[in-house]
């Protein structure tokens, strides 16, 4: 009896087993295919991301000094949204001579141009900087000074980012590679005016030129470039925009960089630039018409042992040569005209946290001195020199606050001028690294 009722029971229960086996299979195989087609889809967006990543990969990207890493002011990529930054220059300006007569108080047998600053309050600029990468191959920069007279295009060229061998060129209007302080602007210097041999030989404003340069980093164990320049030569002292009714002025430098040790870094090299010049920056009343050359020798030492604490050494000299006429338009007599005359400054700036101090020195007329007009050497009595000491605080990386003192004897006439400058320099946005 056991034994039927048991073989009833498997019989009753067989069916419902295998119609259980049968669902348990289906739903694995159904499992199966649906994991399947997961690691399909993960395996094809793989494929899809190696592509994606292989077509980034052979596109050139801009050199590391460029902008390209640096994001937009509001945020996103800086192909469409531009860094942008303003830089604030404002003194407070004071000397012993009269006002009035500080426009013209130059530099005689060097430079007719005076001092511009007015005492009292001064504004040097409010500078817009616009900088960001056009594509993989350019990068495009712009600075526009606005004054109290109005807001002027100071410098606006293109980059390139892609070019062989060590190889960038630079087109537009842009500060030359001549000589130290040339390319820096002056929110960047570590005195709040240029040295008197830029003064004598190039003016304040420096050499800022539309024209064409080209560089070349070659694969030297250590840092080195080399450049040359065709520049339209307008710069009112050296060359003049009627000197020529094209291009005319050329420039050539080389630059070269070591460590020495840990902290220590080295920067040096000439530089030259020749061309066309009518000028009347000469003396008052005049027209020099000829060619100029002018050559610098540069030297940097930089010592930072810790992020709070530098010392820079800085010097140039230069030398100037001109030959050509001079023209009296008073008495309307015209004499040939050689000048050959050299100066050099040598600066420190020791800088630790917060604060810095630095001291200057500038002499013109080291070496050589010459002004022949029509054959006869010209004198010009004692030799033009300058002392200047400063102190700067800078709360934070955006504000700087400077007073600076100078005891210039530079106007041959035996007077000094006590010149004492209260400087405020502030920068919001993002703004582009400053060279070495």
């Amino acid at each position: 009896m056991t034994k039927k009722l048991m073989l009833c029971l498997i019989f009753l229960l067989l069916p419902f087993s295998i119609s259980f086996g049968a669902d348990d299979l289906e739903q694995r195989v159904k499992t199966l295919e649906d994991a399947s087609t997961e690691r399909q889809k993960t395996i094809e967006e793989q494929q899809k991301t190696i592509e994606e990543l292989k077509k980034g990969a052979a596109q050139p990207e801009p050199p590391a000094s460029g902008p390209s890493g640096l994001t937009g002011l509001f945020g996103g990529s800086a192909l469409a949204n531009p860094n942008i930054s303003l830089i604030v220059n404002t003194f407070l300006y004071s000397s012993n001579i009269k006002g009035s007569g500080l426009p013209g108080r130059g530099i005689p047998g060097f430079t007719n141009i005076g001092i511009e600053n007015g005492k009292g309050f001064n504004l040097d600029a409010a500078e817009l900087f616009i900088f960001a990468p056009v594509d993989p191959y350019f990068n495009l920069y712009a600075d526009i000074p606005v004054t109290e007279s109005g807001a002027e295009v100071e410098e606006a060229y293109f980059v390139t980012a892609s070019l062989p061998e060590g190889l960038q060129a630079k087109g537009g209007k842009f500060k030359s590679g001549f000589s130290r302080i040339n390319s820096q602007h002056p929110h960047a210097w570590d005195f709040a005016d240029t040295p008197l041999v830029y003064r004598a030989f190039i003016g304040g404003e420096g050499l800022t030129e539309k024209g064409a340069q080209l560089t070349y980093l070659p694969q030297f164990p250590f840092y080195a470039q080399l450049g040359v320049e065709v520049l339209q030569g307008e710069n009112p002292v050296l060359f003049g925009p009627d000197a020529g009714s094209g291009p005319h002025a050329y420039g050539a430098f080389a630059k070269a960089s070591f460590d020495l040790g840990d902290y220590s870094t080295v920067l040096f090299g000439p530089s030259a630039i020749t061309g066309k010049t009518k000028t009347a920056s000469i003396a008052d009343d005049t027209w020099f018409a000829g060619s100029s050359t002018l050559y610098d020798f540069e030297l940097t030492y930089k010592w930072k042992p810790t992020r709070d604490r530098s010392l820079t050494l800085q010097g140039e000299y230069m030398l100037r040569d001109q030959k050509g006429d001079l023209t009296d338009t008073v008495l309307n007599t015209v004499n040939t005209l050689k000048r050959s005359q050299d100066g050099a400054y040598l600066q420190g700036m020791y800088r630790f946290g917060r604060w810095g101090a630095g001291a200057r020195y500038d002499i013109l007329q080291i070496f050589k001195s010459e002004y022949v007009l029509s054959k006869a050497d010209e004198g010009f009595g004692r030799r033009p020199w300058r002392a200047t000491g400063d102190i700067e605080f800078s709360p934070t990386e955006f504000s700087r606050i400077r007073v600076q003192y100078n005891y210039d004897r530079s106007g041959r006439d035996g007077r000094t001028n006590n010149e004492v400058f209260l400087q405020f320099i502030m920068g919001i946005g993002a703004h582009a690294a400053h060279p070495f």
